[in-house]
């Protein structure tokens, strides 16, 4: 059984975390891209995320979206079909095997993504001074062994 004090713990870590996306999320209703929305406030978090993986990887077919998103390749077909409906993904031939289809961000969403991490980082940076330096830096200490263990978790599975 668990310990209480932990679970409580957990509760308390996870419940901040929603507050620290709902920031997030707020800071993006605010974010104007050449006087509309952003484009990216109607996108469900998983076709957000999709739209990250493909913009951290050079080269992306759809299989290997799916292995990185941890979903099957029918799910990833379907979302990758509707952004790229929306012409926010383009699906190309791969210019080092042509056999390959890969997917790729269109311009107008590389730039949308670029105005996004620039006002979340914006959003975070207003925190972080919020906090203080000392708060921040043991906050940071936090999160580097948080990533460490999650790290060996993956090195593990």
């Amino acid at each position: 059984m668990t310990d209480p004090q932990i679970l409580e713990q957990a509760r308390y870590i996870f419940s901040v975390g929603r507050m620290v996306r709902h920031h997030v999320f707020t800071s993006l209703s605010q974010l104007e891209v050449s006087g509309r929305g952003t484009g990216c406030t109607d996108l469900s978090m998983a076709q957000m995320n999709l739209l990250m993986a493909v913009r951290n990887h050079e080269e992306l077919t759809l299989s290997g979206l799916a292995d990185i998103l941890g979903v099957s390749p029918p799910s990833v077909s379907v979302m990758v079909d509707r952004l790229v409906e929306r012409a926010m993904l383009i699906r190309e031939r791969s210019t080092r095997d042509r056999r390959k289809v890969i997917i790729r961000l269109s311009p107008n969403t590389e730039l949308l993504l670029a105005k996004v991490e620039k006002k979340v980082l914006t959003s975070f940076v207003e925190l972080v001074e919020e906090v203080g330096p000392e708060t921040a830096r043991k906050w940071a200490e936090v999160l580097q062994r948080v990533e460490q263990v999650l790290q060996q978790q993956n090195i593990t599975r």
